[in-house]
């Protein structure tokens, strides 16, 4: 294969970084994201993953090492937390700003924090093993 056949494949191939989420378990969940925007944080969600279902949440190349999600069952009881607190709504959101929640009128929720390591693309399996 010449040089410039291989280059036009791997340009087509890597068209799109992005930041998936993929469900590995039996429940649909609804999934929240944090992550710096413009430097500030910012939230936002929700999106539904049915069981063994993936959701691209992030479509453009990811700037950021560390992403933020949180996911509940249909039922909004919290099945993937982690440590860092973030603000969330009930209906869609988009959220810049994750201090004083509830005085915002917002939810506070813990995300779980994921290392990407820096790569531009990233996927994320949420299994029932999750923390």
């Amino acid at each position: 294969m010449s040089g410039a056949a291989l280059l036009a494949l791997l340009s087509t191939n890597e068209a799109r970084a992005e930041f998936t989420v993929c469900n590995q378990t039996l429940d649909v969940v609804n999934l929240a994201v944090g992550q710096k925007v413009d430097n500030a944080d910012q939230t936002d969600g929700w999106w539904t993953i049915g069981a063994n279902q993936c959701v691209n949440v992030i479509r453009e190349e990811l700037a950021n090492r560390y992403i933020y999600i949180y996911a509940t069952d249909v039922f909004g009881h919290a099945i993937l937390t982690g440590s860092t607190e973030m603000c969330i709504d009930r209906r869609r959101f988009s959220i810049r700003g994750i201090d004083e929640c509830w005085q915002r009128g917002r939810i506070a929720a813990r995300f779980l924090e994921v290392d990407t390591l820096e790569q531009v693309r990233w996927t994320f399996f949420l299994t029932g093993s999750n923390p």
